[in-house]
This record gives C-alpha cells, structure tokens and sequence, in this order.
C-alpha cells in the first residue's frame, strides 16, 4: 500500500488545562516525538501489518534525517520521500490532564510534495504489484493529494482520503476518492451539517457521499463510528480504554482500517480492528510512540 502524506516533528507540551485566549499558564511536560499525519498512518499501517511505501518530503535539516530513519525503523519504504531544501514540517500540540488536545502545523518541507513526484511513485508501485491501496491525507498541497486519487484510480487502487485538516477539497477531488474518512468535527466542517447527535452524523456523511465518493465513514471518538454507502449504513462501538491521549488516534483508526482491507477484510470486519487500534492509541502519549501493533490489536479484539 501507498501513503501520501506529511512527516512532522512534533513538540509536545502538557499542561493541566487550555489556556484561554491572552493566558499563560505553566505547561508540566515538553517531549519531542515523530509525527504528520502521513508518517502516523504509515506506521500505523507498517505495525498492523501492511507493506508501506511513503511519499512525502523532509527538510533538510536534522529533524529531516530523524524523520527517514524512524520510517526505516517501521520498516516503511522511503525511497519516495525526497529532501527538500529548509525546515521539515512542525507540529505544536498541546494536552490537558484529560487527555485532550490542540494542534497547530507548520507545514515546512510538506509543502514541497509535488504532484509529479506522487504519480510517479504511484505508477512505480503498481508495475510492481497487482493490488493497492493509496492512502492521503490534509496536509500536503491539495495538488498532490488530487494527484493520489486521480493516479491511484487510473491503477486500479482502493483510493482512501482522511480530510484532515478540514479544508476546501473540490468536488472533483472527493468524487475520486473510495473511502473517505472524515471525524465528526470534519464532516461537520465539509458538510455544513452539525453532527453532534446521531441523526446529524448520518446526514453530514450522507451529504458527504453525495458529492461523489463510494463510502463515508466517521469517526466519532468515544462514540465509535459510523458508515454510510449508497445501499447501506452502519456502526461500530469504540473499545472501552482509559483515555490519556487523543493524539494520533484518529491515525491508527485510519491505520487500522487501510491495512484490514489491505488484508482482504470486509468493511465491518476492517472498522473492528480499525477501531481496536484507535482506541488503543488513546492509553499512550505521543503520536507514533502510540500505535499499537497487530499483536496489541488481536488481543483487544480477542
């Protein structure tokens, strides 16, 4: 499988509470973890199982060369992500004693992920293989992320999209996509719907799946998820865990869900260990250092 994504260092601040605007307040904690939303879900994905080739970029600094070794470490594919002059991309995250958090990217080298490099990546691998997944994400120039659709459905791929950050994606973009993957403040953003209730999550993601894609579904923290297709809908339960940080696990349900259909799980069968992984990625801080592997997963499952 492909993931076409961002590779971040991310600074961790805890603290007791957020401040509110124009406060200070004394953070507890400052740790430095690997992070972007695309290196999270490769390594998700690398953890659960899958085979993982990554495109992206690095900057060319130190955090760059940190980053590349960390996916080798995963045992990711990294011939695909190049390094790119100036900073890597930065994420600022702040979590509160309940676990909670807010996030603020700075892109960096992420910005630099070219539409050229990602086709070529993509038409690479399916020369190589006869069954792929292409998995994107918000952070990378909406160009690139078209480019990943659009290459992946001219390969015959699985193409699966988590708009996270919320922003503008075209139309034309989401009618490409297979499976898109939106959490409920997201599909509330791209959809205009409020999805607070039950009945509002199941209009936002059908308003979703107007705009072209096959399948939406939702997650929806400790709710669980949700999913809507043409023909059908259904949910799936969160696992009961003792939360202490949400970061990344919206990445290892993404992971969690792309490589069981990797596996040749069938939809239901993939949100259940999709949501496992979530869940689990909850009870550790930090975002990579969270994922679980597949060991962890099964035995949640089990």
């Amino acid at each position: 499988m492909i993931v076409v994504g961002s590779l971040n260092v991310d600074l961790v601040v805890g603290l007791e509470r957020m401040p509110s605007p124009g406060e200070t307040v004394m953070g507890s904690t400052l740790e430095r973890h690997p992070g972007g939303k695309g290196l999270n879900q490769a390594v998700a994905c690398a953890r659960l199982g899958a085979t993982v080739l990554m495109v992206g970029a690095v900057g060319s600094d130190d955090a760059g060369d940190w980053l590349r070794s960390i996916a080798e470490s995963e045992g990711i594919d990294v011939a695909n992500v190049s390094t790119v002059d100036g900073p890597s991309g930065t994420a600022l995250i702040e979590v509160d004693s309940s676990g909670q958090n807010r996030i603020v990217v700075v892109p960096g080298a992420n910005d630099q992920v070219t539409p050229v490099q990602v086709r070529e990546a993509i038409a690479q691998a399916a020369a190589e293989h006869d069954r792929l997944i292409v998995l994107a994400q918000g952070e990378i120039p909406l160009a690139a992320i078209s480019a990943a659709m659009e290459a992946g459905r001219d390969h015959g791929a699985t193409t699966i999209l988590n708009p996270a950050p919320a922003r503008d994606y075209p139309d034309a973009l989401v009618g490409l996509v297979d499976v898109l993957v939106p959490n409920e403040h997201e599909a509330a953003s791209l959809s205009g719907i409020n999805s607070d209730d039950d009945a509002g999550a199941l209009d936002s993601a059908r308003s979703l799946l107007a705009r072209g894609c096959r399948v939406v579904v939702m997650t929806r923290g400790a709710q669980g998820s949700l999913w809507v297709s043409s023909d059908a809908t259904g949910a799936v339960s969160a696992f009961p865990v003792d939360a202490i940080d949400t970061v990344a696990a919206g990445d290892a349900f993404c992971g969690g869900l792309v490589s069981a259909l990797a596996q040749g799980f069938e939809l239901t069968d993939a949100l259940q260990r999709a949501s496992a992984a979530g869940s689990l990625a909850t009870t550790r801080v930090g975002a990579v250092p969270s994922l679980p592997t597949l060991r962890q997963v099964e035995e949640l499952l089990g």
